[in-house]
């Protein structure tokens, strides 16, 4: 794809070396001798070599790798244009403007029918319970799709709408979204689970005319009635003067009733009994998925949409409590997660790719849809845990479809660990030739744990650094090539330039810790907040114009490897994923009891970080144990169980500054019982702090 390719040879390097440093850090790892290089992978002198060039001459660099893709038509003018500079105007980022083309098409159409690819195994589904597992072809998926694009477009949907999708792993997604795609509309999906108010807050955010859902699914144990959660959502819309129009349901708990065991391209019955599931059905709004789809026929030209025009927006938490509708484009996210998936998982046209991320986060969009299939690649799409039904699920599933390729999160490792290697070590996982992280840094002994247990010490990990508003991968080493750091995420990908800053704004050289920013646009880069674009310049290019702000920390070695040390701002990143301290105090202030609440991060040893809360109460009112579920109960339904705290303190008053402000700072420090305060000169009544610090909670680490 563009790059020149280089002779299959094995990594060079010494054996896993573990020395660890003051910090904690293994100093230095290279791949054993049995960890090979391929083809894809250029060794790390030519890697720097072609990474300058694609800094240096993006246009040339990118445009060789549009011409592996199908264009409508061809871009008239600039192939790249951008500011990225407040003080000279607006922020943009225009790649290839005026070109025309289809995602869907690129990555469905052209692979039946131009590659030959139609009868190749584009997903193998996994269900919650073992057993319940099919498989469609690239042939069957573009009927699928083709055949839900005519079932949207007789519901009026057209290029520039926008759809919402509320549904579990269930191949009828990936239907949905390259659906979407495929007539230009603007698929937002939201994470199955999150709350009814969370699915009603983004279908109002974006003008959502239509949701895609299901009836329900069993997520291990625990039975999930989506559907319920659908309707409560439309009700909250129709209350704010927003009815959606359509609910289209997928009958998914419900299939053996509909006697369609026999299609390939549907997901199969599920076998656990579920007597309990009332599906409620609001006439002139719900229709059946199956029903539409019996009436639709199966071919669908696609909408041809400029290389400029929005592919999907997608939900990340921000610092103001008001999620952000994160834009990302057709034409160059399109080159770019085909090209970072392609080298950073060295992709080869026999590889089974396993990513475990739900499509709802921006892993899921880029590594589980776009980017394998725009490679012609077989993935493995999951709907279960890593638990269930017991510890050793994911290493059956690996060596059920001898997965080749696997990415997951550290979290998902760190929980794994506490069951011991057994669970791991009793399947083959002879497969397995790359690992991959996502979603935060690795702790080096969850990274050692990985590569020696589950990896058998010969499979290289490619620990990713990278946003759902970069759209892909920006730092990460590159498999076999690149000497790895456990902890680290290496260097940057082909035409990403980053850099440290100081507090002042200056580039820092050489070893430095500071702010992490990057210089110039690569392909990946989001184009807007949805409806916002005066948020958007803020949040990323206000502080340090001439840069994108990444809103992270960062440490460069003496090597030139990046270490991520965490978010800036006042975020929490709970297994993976992105909370605002913001949004989750305002869940809580809601409760009648809570006057004031203030929300940090606490270390924890599986999720990375987790919610410690500190609430005052009203007059009148007692914190108890019954207070407290009650108020995890709350956060859970207005953001979802991925918030619920697992600490809350009582504070009959928070440290603040004499201007008022809730010193944030002091808080972690309390949270995590570590006395060395710094500066407290500011606090107004220092008293406070040696009453939390007196009755804080119990915690572990």
């Amino acid at each position: 794809m563009g790059l020149p390719e280089e002779r299959r040879k094995s990594g060079s390097g010494s054996r896993a070396r573990e020395e660890t440093g003051a910090e904690g850090r293994v100093r230095g790892w290279s791949p054993p001798p049995e960890v090979r290089r391929s083809a894809h992978v250029p060794s790390l002198q030519r890697y720097r070599e072609l990474h300058r060039r694609s800094v240096e001459e993006p246009r040339e660099f990118w445009g060789n790798i549009a011409k592996e893709f199908y264009w409508k038509t061809a871009c008239p003018g600039p192939f790249l244009q951008y500011n990225f500079d407040v003080t000279k105007g607006k922020i943009f980022t225009e790649w290839m403007k005026g070109a025309t083309t289809n995602i869907c098409y690129n990555v469905l159409d052209r692979n039946v029918h131009e590659k030959k690819l139609g009868d190749k195994v584009a997903f193998y589904w996994e269900g919650n319970e073992p057993g319940e597992t099919t498989k469609i072809t690239y042939r069957e998926l573009l009927v699928q799709v083709c055949q839900f694009s005519n079932v949207l477009r007789k519901q009026g949907i057209q290029k520039g709408d926008r759809v919402a999708i509320y549904m579990p792993m269930i191949l009828e997604l990936v239907v949905a979204m390259l659906a979407c795609a495929r007539l230009g509309a603007l698929h937002s999906i939201v994470f199955a689970g999150f709350s009814a108010e969370s699915l009603c807050e983004r279908i109002l955010d974006s003008s959502c005319c239509l949701l895609i859902t299901t009836d329900a699914f069993y997520r291990g144990e625990k039975l999930v009635n989506l559907k319920e959660l659908a309707d409560e959502s439309l009700e909250k819309c129709r209350e704010k003067g927003f009815p959606v129009r359509c609910c289209i349901v997928v009958k998914h708990l419900g299939r053996a009733e509909l006697g369609m065991n026999d299609s390939p391209s549907q997901s199969p019955p599920v076998k656990r009994p579920c007597p309990d599931v009332q599906i409620c059905w609001n006439e002139g709004v719900d229709l059946w998925w199956h029903e539409l789809m019996q009436q639709a026929g199966d071919e669908c030209e696609p909408e041809w949409c400029d290389a400029e025009d929005p592919l999907f927006i997608l939900y990340t938490s921000g610092s103001t409590g008001k999620p952000k509708g994160v834009v990302h484009t057709i034409g160059s996210y399109m080159l770019y997660v085909a090209t970072t998936f392609k080298y950073v998982f060295d992709f080869h046209p026999e590889d089974v790719f396993w990513c475990t991320a739900d499509i709802g986060w921006i892993t899921g969009h880029s590594y589980v849809t776009y980017g394998p299939l725009a490679n012609g690649a077989t993935s493995v799409l999951f709907e279960g845990i890593p638990t269930y039904p017991d510890e050793g699920r994911l290493w059956s599933i690996v060596d059920k479809y001898k997965v080749t390729k696997f990415y997951t999160a550290p979290t998902a490792i760190r929980m794994l660990m506490k069951f011991g290697d057994d669970p791991v070590t009793k399947h083959s996982r002879a497969s397995l030739q790359v690992l991959g992280t996502v979603g935060e840094p690795i702790n080096p002994e969850a990274w050692l744990w990985y590569h020696r247990v589950v990896g058998s010490q010969r499979c290289p990990i490619v620990d990713t650094f990278w946003q759902t508003e970069t759209g892909g991968h920006m730092l990460t080493p590159l498999p076999g090539a690149t000497p790895m750091k456990p902890g680290s995420a290496s260097f940057p990908f082909f035409g990403v330039a980053p850099a440290i800053l100081n507090e002042s704004g200056e580039e820092l050289e050489g070893e430095a810790e500071g702010y992490l920013v990057f210089r110039q646009p690569w392909p990946g880069i989001m184009r807007t907040v949805y409806g916002n674009h005066t948020r958007f310049e803020t949040t990323y290019f206000k502080k340090f114009p001439g840069y994108y702000v990444t809103g992270d920390g960062c440490r460069r070695d003496q090597d030139g490897y990046y270490w991520i040390t965490g978010r800036i701002d006042d975020m929490l990143n709970v297994s993976g994923h992105l909370l605002s301290t913001a949004e989750v105090e305002s869940a809580l202030v809601e409760h009648e009891a809570v006057a004031e609440a203030a929300v940090v991060g606490h270390p924890h040893p599986v999720k990375g970080e987790c919610l410690y809360c500190f609430v005052t109460l009203c007059d009148g009112h007692t914190f108890s144990p019954t207070l407290t579920e009650e108020l995890k109960k709350q956060i859970g339904e207005k953001i979802g169980p991925i918030a619920t705290p697992d600490y809350i303190q009582n504070a009959p008053g928070l440290p603040k500054t004499r201007s008022g402000k809730i010193m944030r700072r002091v808080l972690r420090k309390i949270a995590q019982n570590d006395h060395d305060l710094g500066d407290t000169s500011t606090v107004a009544d220092p008293s406070v702090i040696n009453h939390l610090f007196s009755h804080r909670c119990l915690t572990t680490q």
